[in-house]
């Protein structure tokens, strides 16, 4: 696979994570290796066991890599950062704030003014189309609209990846379908660098460049799968088709 160089985007090198329990040690990733280029929109997709949720984990720099490392812009991830935005499937918003109030919320250890914080959460706001609902609290929003709130709150501190831990799978198949095409448009719109954890095929296909495939016990990369498929993509087109079979029969695949 073509890799990318260390000044653009985030790289992924023979990250390997083994937990220490009170039996054998198990090997969760093991010799883990891919690349998201700049700007590029990258889909992680697997069975269940291949370890997706730990490699966000690390990635996200909530836990340590056993061997190996990751790098955002050439820099080693060793914990959270703000050239990181993280949006999980909960949407972790605080009750006791506005959506406006959400929105900034990271930007208030900012060295913006006050004014540059405002004029950010405004633009963010419209971003998503919340801007009439700014004043509203997270009980009185949708799943969908909570969800937009917090990529809106990801994105509010301009960092250089997004990544998304299955975002849309608290949502019912319309909105996430609608959610769907939003993130297009934001990613469209801002030049993001976007790496997309999913367990849906279809999502994957329809969101990403590229695929990246993994493989259970111990989680590895199986094979990375360019979705050459002109954009916007209809489900019905047989080459969309062709694509998520071929990613279904490597998720099948034994090893």
């Amino acid at each position: 696979m073509a890799g990318v160089s260390d000044d653009s985007g985030v790289v992924v090198d023979r990250v390997g994570k083994t937990y220490d329990g009170d039996g054998d040690p198990v090997r969760a990733l093991d010799d883990v290796s891919f690349s998201v280029e700049g700007g590029e929109f990258v889909c992680l997709v697997g069975p269940s066991g291949c370890g997706k949720t730990t490699l966000f984990r690390v990635i996200a720099g909530l836990a340590d890599a056993t061997d190996g490392e990751v790098r955002l812009d050439g820099t080693p991830v060793t914990g959270p950062t703000t050239d990181m935005g993280v949006v999980f499937q909960e949407y972790h918003l605080f009750p006791w704030l506005t959506v406006e109030e959400n929105v900034g919320f990271g930007l208030e250890r900012s060295d913006r003014s006050a004014d540059e914080r405002a004029a950010r959460v405004d633009e963010m706001l419209d971003l998503v189309g919340l801007g009439e609902f700014r004043g509203s609290y997270p009980k009185s929003l949708s799943g969908g609209m909570k969800q937009r709130v917090a990529i809106a709150r990801a994105l509010a501190v301009d960092p250089d990846l997004l990544l998304m831990d299955e975002p849309f799978g608290a949502v019912d198949a319309q909105t996430r379908e609608m959610l769907q095409r939003e993130l297009l448009d934001v990613w469209a719109s801002t030049g993001k660098t976007v790496l997309f954890v999913t367990h849906d095929v279809a999502e994957a296909v329809t969101l990403a460049d590229r695929i990246v495939v993994m493989a259970a016990e111990p989680g590895r990369v199986r094979e990375v799968v360019d979705v050459d498929v002109d954009r916007p993509r209809e489900r019905g087109d047989p080459a969309f088709g062709e694509r998520v079979a071929r990613v279904r029969e490597l998720i099948g695949a034994r090893p």
